[in-house]
């Protein structure tokens, strides 16, 4: 008794102080969500999770980790795979997490989309969402350079060429980034900076501000339905759940999310031990040779669809004209996800299966998405070069038929006007 007493004590001390019973009132015991959501919901949890685990397994690396072109390949390849015990398993957590967290996002994405979560006063968390998604790709392709083998060092090249084709700063803005005229050691202490500190900074903020603009306007469900939480939330605290239509953050829509987080670790640590290895190119485990050119140059697998837009349209054309056309394509297929809520026209909220021309171009849009990431990772030649071609216009031909899709089926959702 003694001891709870002391408890109360130290509680009610921080609680005067920091007013830690309101604030767990308002992010926890006392904020809303829908009772009719799945397993999907908790993507965001499990993207956290797997961002902890980058962290971690990340400061193990860098103890070893040399920024040096002379002695980063072997600082990773040497020490800390054969020389620090257990090195092998932080090398894998961190690869195969990386891999992780982009599979994971592009499901959470794709279920925002489905179910329209982008709409109705929700845009914030979808452009917020975004900007993780593109600080979370210059964060995994910062972290592809530091192994500095052969494809780290031809994708470095591939990747910082495009920014040459920038109107007038574009050869000055190569330079820059890299820090010399070709891709060398500069480049790689800067990539090192980016990856270790600038970026995973930039992300930490961004979470914190995605999850306050899902605070506002509550989380979306899967019928769309616009809830009253006012009303719902004191049918709870009323004692009657089962009537209500929503359930608080935390004890209960936090404990399924950590059920959730729990299955995919299993499905993660089985990839870590038993199957990391598509997680790190073969080609990556050679030293990088500037006088040695890959026959192949290929990015990650989570980057390929766009790498193929980009890609698709270096096809019967001339060379200068070809590389105009492909980046203005890599450039639409980067930039379009973010105006996304802007380009569906439909007022109405509702999911993709109640909205009968939506769902047909959600599901086109998914398939050329994996078909896109299919051969971006195939040589470019025979037919491989006029598939990829066929789905990088389709893909954006897509997003140019969108708002007239949505359009059309504002007058068949029913959903909330």
């Amino acid at each position: 008794m003694a001891e709870i007493r002391k408890a109360e004590g130290i509680g009610d001390w921080f609680d005067q102080r920091l007013a830690t019973k309101k604030l767990t009132k308002v992010l926890m015991t006392e904020y809303w969500i829908p009772k009719n959501i799945n397993f999907l919901w908790a993507m965001g949890v499990v993207l956290v999770v797997l961002f902890t685990i980058l962290i971690i397994s990340g400061i193990f690396l860098l103890m070893y980790y040399k920024p040096d072109v002379k002695l980063a390949f072997d600082s990773v390849n040497y020490t800390i795979m054969q020389e620090v015990e257990y090195g092998w398993l932080w090398r894998h957590m961190h690869g195969v997490a990386a891999s992780a967290i982009f599979l994971v996002i592009y499901i959470h994405m794709f279920t925002g989309i489905y179910y329209g979560s982008y709409k109705k006063g929700r845009e914030m968390i979808w452009l917020t969402g975004m900007a993780l998604f593109g600080m979370f790709s210059a964060e995994a392709f910062s972290g592809y350079m530091l192994p500095w083998g052969q494809m780290s060092y031809w994708a470095a090249q591939v990747i910082t060429n495009l920014f040459g084709g920038i109107p007038v700063i574009g050869d000055a803005l190569v330079i820059w980034i890299r820090g010399d005229f070709a891709v060398a050691d500069p480049t790689l202490t800067r990539f090192f900076m980016l990856h270790v500190l600038l970026l995973p900074l930039v992300i930490i903020v961004l979470i914190v501000v995605h999850f306050y603009s899902l605070r506002i306007p509550h989380v979306n469900n899967q019928e769309s339905e616009d809830i009253d939480f006012d009303k719902e939330s004191d049918k709870y605290l009323a004692g009657n759940k089962k009537e209500s239509k929503v359930v608080p953050f935390w004890p209960v829509f936090l404990s399924k999310d950590f059920f959730v987080s729990g299955a995919f670790l299993v499905f993660y640590f089985y990839l870590t031990f038993y199957h990391f290895d598509f997680a790190m190119d073969p080609i990556n485990f050679e030293p990088a040779n500037p006088m040695k050119t890959p026959a192949h140059i290929y990015p990650e697998w989570y980057f390929l669809w766009s790498y193929e837009v980009l890609r698709g349209f270096f096809f019967d054309v001339g060379p200068m004209a070809a590389m105009d056309i492909g980046l203005a394509a890599f450039g639409f297929a980067n930039v379009i996800f973010m105006v996304f809520p802007f380009l569906d026209r439909d007022p109405n909220v509702a999911p993709a299966h109640r909205r009968p021309k939506f769902k047909i171009w959600f599901w086109l849009l998914l398939i050329d998405m994996i078909v896109l990431t299919v051969y971006g990772k195939l040589p470019p030649m025979g037919i491989n070069t006029y598939i990829g071609f066929v789905a990088a216009v389709s893909f954006i031909l897509l997003f140019v038929a969108l708002p007239f899709i949505t359009k059309c089926d504002a007058k068949h959702t029913g959903g909330v006007k």
